[in-house]
């Protein structure tokens, strides 16, 4: 399948267009006006390199909140307040823990300085928001991503302490739901999120899913 190779203007091909492995295009840059496009289409950019590339897989992970699943030690945690819980207190610092953290089976990140810096931009924009769990004042856990309408899209996530990450992504969701979200995009599998009720489904499901829930100037 011919991979579509992205210029100055903002346009990707169509979502069908994916190669196997989910990998759509190349190239373009990363200003706010093509990341939240490509967010309204279920498109998100995810690299190592120099280049920016483009994903859609099939199928995706997602999760549907009112199905999160909590374990009876974190719901222990969560009622002895182990952890402090703010939103939108500490993006910058949560984007670069997330960039930074070591991570298993991955020898570097794909949070170069120039997502870092988009991402910092759209949250400005009052499109990218972070969770934070704190222990005392030390931030030890958190995660970041986009929401708009009715939809979250989770970017990453890391903690620096036993369950930190969990704690934030438990006390996130409920957050989300009480302010109507309905879906979850989760991007790729991992046992971690699958462990708190995220599953797979086919790209025709999400894209019905988006379609319902999103819209061109939500936030």
């Amino acid at each position: 399948m011919e991979l579509h190779i992205l210029t100055d203007k903002i346009w990707f091909p169509p979502v069908e267009a994916t190669s196997e492995d989910g990998l759509l295009a190349m190239g373009g840059d990363l200003q706010p006006e093509r990341i939240i496009y490509a967010y309204q289409q279920g498109i998100f950019p995810w690299y190592d390199g120099k280049i920016p590339l483009w994903w859609h897989p099939n199928p995706r992970f997602i999760l549907l909140p009112q199905e999160l699943k909590v374990s009876k030690s974190m719901q222990q945690l969560i009622k002895q307040h182990k952890f402090q819980f703010t939103i939108n207190k500490a993006f910058e610092q949560v984007i670069v823990h997330c960039k930074k953290i070591p991570r298993k089976n991955q020898d570097g990140t794909w949070i170069t300085d120039d997502v870092q810096n988009a991402y910092v931009q759209l949250h400005k924009m009052g499109y990218a928001h972070s969770a934070e769990v704190w222990d005392k004042e030390e931030l030890v856990g958190g995660l970041y991503g986009i929401r708009m309408g009715k939809v979250f899209f989770g970017e990453s996530m890391f903690s620096k302490k036993s369950n930190a990450s969990k704690y934030a992504f438990i006390q996130y969701v409920q957050t989300l739901i009480q302010e109507g979200v309905e879906l979850i995009d989760c991007q790729v599998y991992t046992e971690h999120l699958e462990s708190l009720g995220a599953k797979m489904i086919l790209r025709e499901q999400f894209m019905q899913l988006l379609k319902h829930l999103i819209n061109d100037t939500a936030k």
